[in-house]
Order: structure tokens, then C-alpha cells, then sequence
């Protein structure tokens, strides 16, 4: 069934997020903190992809906002943007506007202060997705799809044969509705492992160091984990 859906973040994975969302009949916001700063990106990014600018007016049927504007339209919200701006870009979207909501959380909580590769500001023994859901209790945050390049998110037949995505959330309805997004992307049931509530993220967020070297070693983003039992 057509949701609306607000995606916040504008960058890659905000933007292929909104286009997979749009062209499966969703109605689609992207959020941003400046609109206007948003509206003068011209310059290609750093993945060869269009300026924002001209994304944006490629893609007619996707709308652009605030945050907060961006919150208040969706009924399911995606939260794709940089870890180290996601609690504070949800303060700014208004608690009014996120509560009782599901939210997919992509973010990871990446440190690019030093460099490549980048090191973790949360680890161990509390997530980027805690951290969140303790600032937003009313918000159903579910992390999922933030272990794979944002190409594999939307399409994981890019990938032969069996791979997984893992989901975890404390609310079993806002996870049962996510993984129904997943699965209108191209996501078998079977390839869905539910890891459990959301300090389970915690899991799903430290597998970013090996990701990003294992990116290294392939000199290829298009790889995914498979989780092969007995």
C-alpha cells in the first residue's frame, strides 16, 4: 500500500532511498537541514553522482523540505543520513512530528575525524540506534540496511545468490512494517534476520570497520555478508 514516506539525508543514500521509494508509488519528501544550501549543490559528490540541485530536478515527483516539514509529511520515515548529524537533525524535526512513528535507521556512527578508514564514536556497549530511541521513546526506530553499499539496499539481486539484512527493533509491529519495505525491494523473507530489540544494533554498527575494509581489499562496494548455518 502507497505510504508517505519522509527520507532525511540528501546525500547517496538519502537520495537512492527516495528514488527506489518513488518508483514503487510511494509518495516521497527529502529532508534537509538548509533547502536552499541544498538547492545551490551543483557540483557532482564524491561517488560521481549528479550535484544535488540537479538530482533533484530530475526527479520531479520527490518533494524537498525542512525537517521538520519532512517529519510532519511522512507516515513512515527513513533516516539515511550522517550518524554524527541523525540525533541532532531529529531534535530539529520536532518530537511533535516524530512520535508513534517507524522509523528505518541506516545511519552508522562513523568517525571520519582522522581520516580513512574511519574509526566508531559509539561502540561496544551502546549504538547509534540506542542512542536514538532513548531520545525519541515514542519513536519506533528500527536499524536495518546499514551493512551493504546503498546500491544493494534497494536491489539485492546485484548480488548472486543468497545474502542477508538484519533488522532490530523493540517493536515488533514497526519492525513487521519495515521488513515489508524490504521485501518490496527485492528482499527475501528468508534473507531477513531479525537479530532482536534495538540494543542488537550494536552488532550491525561494528560491522562497519570490517565493511569498510573489506571495501579496501576488494576495491569493490558490491559485496554483501551471507550468514551460512549448519
Amino acid at each position: 500500500m502507497p505510504m508517505k514516506i519522509a527520507v532525511f539525508g540528501t546525500g547517496v543514500v538519502g537520495q537512492v532511498m527516495a528514488e527506489k521509494l518513488s518508483s514503487l508509488g510511494h509518495e516521497v519528501m527529502i529532508g534537509t537541514r538548509d533547502v536552499k544550501g541544498a538547492l545551490a549543490k551543483t557540483a557532482p559528490d564524491n561517488f560521481g553522482r549528479p550535484g544535488f540541485a540537479d538530482w533533484y530536478k530530475a526527479h520531479t515527483a520527490i518533494r524537498l523540505g525542512t525537517y521538520a516539514e519532512t517529519a510532519a509529511f511522512g507516515s513512515f520515515l527513513v533516516n539515511a543520513s550522517s550518524g554524527n548529524g541523525s540525533l541532532a537533525l531529529l531534535e530539529q524535526a520536532g518530537e511533535a512530528n516524530l512520535s508513534g512513528k517507524v522509523m528505518l535507521d541506516i545511519a552508522n556512527p562513523l568517525d571520519f575525524s582522522k581520516g580513512m578508514p574511519p574509526s566508531l564514536f559509539i561502540c561496544n556497549t551502546d549504538s547509534l540506534g540506542e542512542q536514538i530511541q532513548r531520545a525519541h521513546p515514542s519513536l519506533k526506530v528500527v536499524k536495518s540496511l546499514n551493512t551493504m553499499n546503498a546500491q544493494i539496499m534497494v536491489n539485492p539481486s546485484l548480488i548472486p545468490g543468497d545474502h542477508n539484512v538484519f533488522v532490530c527493533g523493540n517493536d515488533a509491529d514497526a519492525k513487521s512494517r519495515v521488513k515489508e519495505v524490504l521485501k518490496s525491494f527485492g528482499w527475501k523473507e528468508k534473507s531477513i534476520i531479525d537479530l532482536g530489540d534495538i540494543s542488537t544494533a550494536r552488532g550491525t554498527e561494528q560491522l562497519l570497520p570490517i565493511w569498510i575494509r573489506l571495501w579496501g581489499a576488494l576495491k569493490n562496494p558490491m559485496f554483501n555478508f551471507h550468514i551460512a548455518t549448519a
